[in-house]
């Protein structure tokens, strides 16, 4: 059955990616309406999210966010099918990263890098940084039900160059990569919620208390990798532009918990400033009532 659905849906997937840009917008713009005024996905998760981190935000406002929202969201969702069939030079225009000669001043002595990063704005654009640098750019995901869909996911992130690898194989296989000859950047989104029992670590996100991820950091500091937020803007529709800011380049004698605070911090900036572009439909505070596992530290 995984096989047939995949078999009856990808030739449209190719068609969509296929597209001159302004059909291309076009066709979002029409799954837009069809997704929020029809079938109202998750607009409830949408609504609850931005009243829980916006309480003094007006009705009138939420519901402006939120509309926004929805547009980019089926943006982002079909740019990632357009990564189907987009040329290196068109990737290269559409995302662009500001500050990249800090990156290759990296490479030129050698040094690996963990780069922290959100779901914000294009996610998906960002593998474009492997055609432009001598790293090898590892990217962590978290597989898909469809096994011939998570096929697809992991070509089309694997498309530039990239290796793709399972949040369940990371420290594993970035481990392993330490022993090993040439350069290498992580790149993985640390701004979503653990499950329950694994939620050891409990800080302030957008001034809720909830649970986060601590894999980037453990590793960081373990084996002592630079540690950057790839901080990405939205421009203009199908435009982007991507900044490394750095998080520690001394991440062993870092304090515990400060790498993700600081990256918390930043993504937080982002969001208060153009909260449409952001991932509202995730269930990031959903813990926020629980009781923490014992041991977890609530900072």
């Amino acid at each position: 059955m995984q096989l047939l659905i995949y078999k009856l849906v990808y030739p449209g997937l190719w068609l969509i990616s296929k597209l001159p840009w302004k059909l291309f917008y076009a066709f979002s713009t029409s799954i837009f309406f069809i997704i929020y005024y029809i079938i109202g996905y998750r607009k409830r998760t949408v609504t609850e999210n931005l009243i829980l981190v916006f309480p003094e935000k007006a009705e009138k406002e939420i519901k402006k966010i939120r509309k926004e929202f929805y547009k980019h969201m089926c943006d982002m969702f079909l740019e990632m099918i357009k990564s189907i069939s987009i040329s290196n030079q068109e990737m290269m225009e559409r995302f662009k990263v500001t500050n990249l000669e800090k990156i290759q001043n990296l490479e030129a002595k050698g040094q690996n890098i963990m780069v922290f990063m959100a779901h914000y704005a294009s996610y998906e654009w960002a593998n474009v940084i492997d055609i432009q640098t001598n790293f090898q750019a590892v990217g962590i995901y978290k597989p898909i039900g469809n096994i011939y869909f998570d096929r697809l996911v992991r070509r089309i992130r694997a498309r530039f160059g990239s290796r793709v690898v399972t949040n369940k194989n990371a420290m594993r296989e970035i481990t392993e990569d330490q022993t090993k000859d040439g350069l290498y950047m992580y790149g993985l989104a640390a701004d979503q919620s653990p499950k329950l029992h694994k939620a050891m670590y409990w800080t302030n996100f957008m001034g809720i208390k909830a649970p986060t991820f601590l894999g980037a950091e453990v590793l960081s500091k373990r084996l002592g990798i630079n540690t950057y937020y790839l901080q990405v803007e939205k421009i203009k529709r199908g435009y982007y532009e991507a900044t490394f800011v750095s998080i520690t380049e001394d991440p062993k004698n870092c304090e515990d918990y400060s790498i993700v605070k600081k990256y918390l911090r930043l993504l937080e900036k982002q969001i208060t400033n153009n909260p449409q572009y952001y991932l509202w439909s995730h269930k990031r505070w959903k813990h926020r009532n629980a009781l923490a596992p014992e041991g977890a530290t609530i900072d």
